[in-house]
């Protein structure tokens, strides 16, 4: 199964670091959050990505077209150019680095994906990290055969909430973006998706959280895979700090790799 990553968002209310570089690459412990995300993933064994590139993909695009040399012992004759590497260092993963269009929101940059995926697949924003078991919310996805699961967690109250509900407290029957007041259970971000999903999106300002989202809700087409560990978003520059404590603490519980 391949790990698809939303990574075309300008990360507005961080703009303290995203002046020069899309969200995703803003860095924790030196590492861009993107690849701690891609981590995640491949402690449960996927290893094939799909990065939805927008605003200053360029900057993601040479991150990986340089990644293993960085990652690598070599030597480099000044004379003649030629590098030879001693030591490879560099995770074996496929990236596919997919150019998605500056504006496009984020169910336009899901819907172009579909010529890369085979099946289902998993889908996560590229700004936020957990300890999300990944292998479970498979087996869950696969278990309640609907089109969509989504990751409930609790998390501050300033995202879209979930009403669940069925025989065993699995099936979403309520969808509400960013509503003032109590959040309870809310969407995470991390999902696994059937290919039906294409069908429910349109052109490239189709906003995946709103239409397709509720479609599937209207369809009884969206599971909630509950998630109680750690999640944490980087929205803000303080989200960024909480991030980057936790890390150089090494008290980092998204770290399951």
């Amino acid at each position: 199964m391949k790990a698809v990553i939303l990574a075309g968002g300008r990360g507005s209310r961080l703009s303290e670091e995203t002046g020069s570089r899309p969200k995703p690459m803003v860095e924790i412990g030196g590492r861009p959050m993107l690849w701690h995300i891609m981590k995640i993933y491949a402690a449960h064994g996927i290893s094939e990505f799909v990065i939805c590139c927008g605003y200053r993909g360029d900057v993601i695009k040479e991150y990986f077209a340089t990644y293993p040399m960085r990652h690598a012992d070599v030597t480099v004759d000044l004379v003649t150019g030629k590098v030879d590497i001693h030591r490879q260092g560099a995770e074996p993963w496929s990236v596919t680095l997919l150019e998605t269009g500056a504006s496009t929101e984020t169910g336009g940059r899901i819907g172009k994906v579909a010529p890369y995926v085979d099946g289902d697949f998993c889908l996560t924003y590229g700004d936020a990290v957990g300890d999300i078991d990944v292998t479970d919310l498979i087996a869950t996805h696969e278990r309640t055969g609907r089109w969509a699961t989504v990751t409930a967690v609790r998390p501050p109250a300033r995202f879209g909430v979930l009403g669940m509900d069925g025989v065993d407290g699995d099936e979403v029957r309520q969808f509400s973006e960013k509503p003032a007041g109590d959040q309870g259970w809310i969407n995470g971000g991390f999902f696994v998706l059937s290919p039906h999903v294409f069908g429910l999106i349109g052109a490239d300002d189709t906003v995946w959280e709103r239409g397709p989202m509720s479609r599937l809700v209207e369809a009884h087409q969206l599971s909630a895979y509950r998630h109680s560990g750690f999640w944490q978003p980087m929205d803000t520059v303080h989200d960024r700090q909480v991030l980057e404590d936790l890390w150089a603490g090494g008290r980092a519980p998204w770290q399951v790799w």
